[in-house]
């Protein structure tokens, strides 16, 4: 039971359980953000490598949960207490939103493009295909918070008021509330009034795709 693919999986679990990534877990812990990335958990020669006790403790604290829950998920317990007792989850893409500008994430409709990506379990199965951005910063308070997941879907219909991600061909990546939209221009206003208001020609917009709900 006690085994390194164990101990992570538990910690990923205790994340989803607080519908949050790894990443999330490790922020609301008080810990750098990559301490629970997959890419540190084997070294370069590909020895594994074990969390801390410290951040162990620190995210079982951050949670709420005991080291007993910790323990029933390194045996899969709780996850199998979960799939057979409530309704089923599924498992969506999840990148962190500040990241989102970089090339090769998305195709040209806004969906998740490659491999690689991490990912979040949802408590049920949505209507339609969503994918999930994980909030870095304060431009998004205080709907939304630091380590926040916002669920996205490309496909929704988007009208006057809806809460959207929106990047542009210039590779920018925000949440805005849609202001308006004509033939020739979109008009956003910020979540966070702190943050200006943007205006953009049709054409400099890359995708738009609607918020359906954050998990917090």
């Amino acid at each position: 039971m006690f085994s390194h693919d164990r101990i992570w999986a538990a910690i990923d679990a205790l994340a989803a359980r607080n519908r949050m990534s790894p990443s999330g877990l490790a922020r609301r812990a008080g810990l750098d953000p990559t301490t629970f990335n997959k890419s540190k958990r084997n070294a370069v020669d590909g020895r594994p490598r074990w969390p801390s006790t410290e951040s162990i403790a620190k995210v079982i604290e951050a949670t709420g949960a005991s080291i007993d829950e910790f323990t029933r998920l390194m045996r899969g317990e709780a996850q199998a207490t979960e799939t057979n007792g409530h309704r089923p989850g599924i498992t969506v893409p999840l990148i962190g939103l500040a990241q989102a500008g970089d090339g090769g994430f998305f195709d040209d409709a806004g969906y998740p493009a490659g491999q690689g990506w991490d990912e979040i379990s949802l408590p049920a199965k949505p209507d339609e295909a969503v994918y999930a951005l994980e909030v870095s910063g304060n431009s998004m308070m205080p709907l939304y918070r630091d380590g926040d997941i916002v669920i996205v879907s490309p496909a929704s219909s988007i009208r006057r008021g809806d809460r959207v991600v929106v990047r542009t061909k210039g590779g920018e990546v925000m949440a805005k509330i849609l202001q308006r939209q004509t033939a020739r221009t979109v008009e956003l206003s910020s979540v966070n009034p702190d943050y200006p208001d943007r205006q953009f020609a049709v054409d400099e917009i890359e995708w738009m795709a609607r918020i359906l709900w954050a998990s917090q």
